[in-house]
């Protein structure tokens, strides 16, 4: 068989696809007979394809929660299928090809290759009457190569969405990593500075907040694709928010009893926008005036803060003072 041709069953060789119009177009009828067959072949390979889409949709209902049931995984999973949909044809799988051979190649009758495989079967096909134009062959063989550019192209642009998916979950995760307390009270020390001087708050406090919130940074809510929120302060994004957002199940106390409820949270490019959020979260805050009125004062801030009702845990000011604790000795090492 040519190698141009056999090329063609790769279903991202448009140059294999080109060989068969061109060899259509020849004088020479066994090229011309190759290239209606390897044609008819491919055209049973796009049949094959559509049969495989229809079946990994319904397989994608049942999915749904499946770890791999992802853009990427679909992606790759779909170039599979392509490729296996050709050399399935080059088997014959459904004998389609063999009808398309003989109807366009002018022969006056044909059994399909599916039925001359099983001698014993019943079914026969007779007496089909084909009158091959002049031209059909170099026809199908243009359409089919217009469709091959076109799966390429489609290739290309779901490889690009792909790419910027990637990129975009790189750009959400690009929060730094956190190996022990020393390395996330290190971290936060520049940007929890620029936190003081426009609240007043000590800069040891608001790293102490963080800590206790995040776990040293170890426990960052995350958002449904599992990329950083970068949400140091455990922030809910309510309806003054009007960014990013993720839902995460928590345990509030109400009425002194803790309740596990599923509330959204704000999610965040970077770790310093959420430091400046909690900045502007603070001073917009009518009911943080109060601990804002003695800023430097920590006791007063902190008790100011979860009288305010920034958390429902009646000991949330007493865990940051201890936790204050660990930072200012973790600083004077």
């Amino acid at each position: 068989m040519d190698t141009k041709l056999a090329d063609a069953r790769n279903f991202l060789d448009l140059n294999g696809l080109n060989s068969i119009r061109e060899q259509s177009r020849g004088d020479d009828k066994a090229s011309k007979d190759a290239a209606l067959k390897e044609a008819a072949q491919q055209f049973e390979g796009i049949f094959m394809q559509m049969l495989l889409k229809s079946m990994r949709q319904a397989e994608d209902v049942l999915a749904s929660d499946s770890p791999f049931n992802s853009q990427s995984t679909k992606f790759y999973r779909d170039m599979q299928d392509q490729q296996m949909a050709l050399e399935m044809s080059t088997n014959g799988t459904l004998g389609l090809s063999d009808l398309i051979v003989r109807q366009l190649g002018g022969d006056d009758s044909f059994t399909s290759r599916s039925v001359l495989r099983t001698e014993n079967n019943d079914f026969s096909v007779r007496n089909a009457q084909v009158n091959a134009k002049s031209g059909e062959l170099d026809q199908l063989a243009q359409q089919f190569f217009n469709l091959g550019q076109a799966s390429n192209n489609r290739h290309q642009n779901n490889s690009n969405a792909v790419e910027a998916n990637e990129q975009t979950k790189k750009d959400v995760s690009n929060s730094p990593q956190y190996k022990d307390p020393k390395d996330f009270v290190t971290a936060l020390s520049s940007s929890a500075k620029n936190v003081q001087q426009s609240l007043g708050v000590p800069f040891e406090v608001v790293i102490a907040q963080a800590a206790l919130e995040t776990g040293w940074g170890q426990k960052i809510i995350k958002n449904s694709e599992g990329q950083s929120s970068n949400n140091l302060f455990n922030i809910k994004a309510d309806q003054r928010w009007g960014g990013d957002k993720t839902s995460k199940e928590t345990l509030e106390y109400e009425q002194g009893t803790l309740v596990k409820k599923n509330e959204p949270f704000r999610v965040y490019q970077t770790i310093e926008d959420s430091l400046s959020d909690y900045v502007s979260f603070l001073s917009t805050g009518e009911r943080y005036q109060d601990a804002l009125s003695k800023p430097d004062n920590v006791e007063h801030f902190l008790h100011g803060l979860q009288k305010a009702g920034y958390a429902t845990d009646p000991n949330y000011a007493n865990k940051i003072l201890g936790t204050l604790r660990k930072v200012t000795s973790l600083l004077s090492d």
